[in-house]
């Protein structure tokens, strides 16, 4: 049987910590800048974990390799 590949699209767009959570971000971050609260700016450029089990479950599936 042939190797799983990894989804390529699911890798760039998530993390996987040593700890088994899913990190992504926040979605809104590539226009209208501007206008949003300087808190709001800052917070777009940390990473948040994704608690919602069915997409974890999904993530972790479609990572492959590189959710080892």
């Amino acid at each position: 049987m042939p190797k799983m590949k990894t989804h390529k699209g699911t890798a760039k767009r998530f993390r996987l910590t040593k700890n088994g959570k899913v990190m992504r971000m926040l979605a809104g971050r590539s226009h209208l800048r501007r206008r949003k609260s300087a808190s709001k700016n800052r917070a777009f450029r940390r990473p948040v974990s994704s608690e919602v089990k069915y997409i974890v479950k999904q993530v972790k599936a479609m990572a492959g390799q590189a959710a080892k």
